[in-house]
């Protein structure tokens, strides 16, 4: 999930700077999306299903006319949830006004939170995080003086991994937990409006200079010139960046943390090219994300990386789409092997990952129809061995090719001549240039920043078994 929100004190074209923004996050989800833009207080909002240029054309931008600030959302539903009633930003009207509020991420006591409400007649009409979220600030807001004290009131209670993007009629309110699970950064145009996003790469869509990540715990309040942060949450929990972020998650000409996520990416490839090294002839990534880390594999073992795989560039992420059955559609006419390149020749396969295994399978088998003698796979991630409950969507642990099987076996699954996963002690190396202090690796360790409860683990198992009905 992606969240993208710009404010300035004069009207302008708000809703076209968030849909491009939002296009420079398209790769964080694919489900649906929505912008709400804020014209003196009046709300104009429009979301649905479908890719950001599917869901806007020139008139339903246009219908969302000028303002002076707005935020928008682009989602994926992480255990197969594909309802358009899901879609945000959510706008909520309560005694003291409306907001809107977008959300990356998920919360761990949402089912509890969600009881609570239920049981004080609160009518719940989404099954996402976004909508309890808003329901606690919204309580919260009725006995405080500001919006952004609510939402600090608000955080105490909210126990996850996400990030908030709000709109008030004067404000715009940027949040992140406490371990700082998902990130979010915010920059400044030539022309003084903010901008507030889950990558910098959406920033220099717009043209945006950044200026910084935002700390966990920290609330940043933007209201036309002004900045006001808020750090009473900061520093009370040990820092907990998602490092699938660094692996897959963002795109590699962004920054987090001040790390760039193509040299994370270079360095992965790098440390895994002492794993299991093998002769080979050709150094080959998985599009797109597999591409940084088989460079720097190339670069440290000294074997020539070419281009063996071509990828459609008008299908997207397979790793997000919902459902396994429309990620392994996609697969089939996302890659073509180039045959000059691994033809006759013993490849090294590098990808981000090995989550279910099905991907990997295919893609072996189209290079081996391609001439490839021989398939070595070398993933830059850990083995995925933990179901995660922070909003990425790896699977419970049945489905988890590396909780049922060993590297021989899976070996004999894809259909490959050796298989080597990057080293866990080697993960928390990713991001050594950039300012973060510690990393989730639960979906590779089971060491979760946050307590999981029972409910939020039976809920979880509960959504996949319905998302495979």
């Amino acid at each position: 999930m992606g969240v993208f929100g710009i404010i300035g004190e004069e009207k302008t074209n708000v809703a076209s700077s968030v849909y491009y923004g939002l296009y420079a996050l398209q790769h964080r989800g694919q489900e649906s999306c929505g912008i709400s833009v804020n014209d003196d207080g009046v709300f104009r909002t429009h979301k649905d299903s479908g890719l950001v240029n599917d869901v806007f054309n020139t008139t339903k931008l246009g219908a969302l006319g000028y303002g002076t600030m707005a935020i928008g959302h682009v989602r994926y539903g992480t255990m197969g949830t594909k309802e358009r009633v899901n879609a945000e930003p959510l706008v909520v009207n309560h005694m003291k006004g409306h907001l809107a509020i977008t959300m990356n991420g998920n919360l761990v006591n949402g089912a509890e939170l969600k009881k609570e409400l239920e049981l004080q007649g609160m009518i719940f009409h989404t099954s996402s995080d976004a909508e309890i979220v808003s329901y606690v600030i919204i309580k919260e807001r009725l006995t405080s003086d500001s919006i952004e004290e609510a939402v600090n009131r608000a955080m105490k209670k909210l126990k996850g991994g996400y990030c908030l993007l709000l709109m008030s009629p004067q404000k715009i309110i940027a949040a992140r937990d406490e371990n700082g699970v998902h990130p979010i950064c915010y920059g400044k145009r030539e022309n003084g409006q903010y901008v507030v996003a889950s990558e910098s790469c959406a920033l220099d869509a717009v043209g945006a200079v950044y200026i910084r990540d935002l700390e966990p715990g920290e609330i940043l309040v933007l209201s036309n010139d002004r900045i006001k942060t808020i750090k009473d949450n900061c520093g009370k929990k040990p820092e907990a960046l998602c490092v699938f972020e660094y692996v897959y998650t963002a795109r590699p000409d962004s920054h987090i943390e001040g790390c760039s996520v193509h040299v994370a990416r270079k360095r992965a490839g790098a440390f895994l090219s002492t794993v299991k090294p093998v002769e080979a002839d050709v150094v080959v990534g998985v599009p797109d994300s597999g591409l940084d880390a088989a460079i720097g594999y190339a670069e440290a073992s000294g074997i020539p990386y070419g281009i063996g795989l071509l990828k459609n560039k008008y299908i997207g992420r397979t790793f997000i789409a919902p459902g396994q059955d429309v990620r392994e559609d996609k697969v089939k006419i996302k890659l073509n092997p180039i045959r000059e390149t691994v033809n006759g020749k013993r490849v090294v396969l590098v990808d981000d990952s090995i989550v279910r295994g099905t991907t990997c399978a295919r893609i072996v088998k189209l290079l081996r129809n391609a001439g490839a003698t021989e398939v070595h796979l070398r993933s830059s991630a850990p083995p995925f061995i933990n179901p995660c409950y922070y909003g990425t969507d790896i699977d419970s642990k049945d489905k988890l090719i590396a909780c049922n099987h060993t590297i021989e076996e899976i070996e004999k699954i894809i259909g490959v001549d050796s298989l080597a996963y990057l080293r866990l002690e080697d993960v928390s190396k990713l991001g050594a240039s950039g300012k973060c202090k510690g990393y989730c690796t639960a979906c590779f360790d089971g060491n979760y920043p946050t307590e999981i409860p029972v409910k939020q683990r039976n809920k979880f198992e509960n959504k996949i078994s319905e998302s495979e009905n």
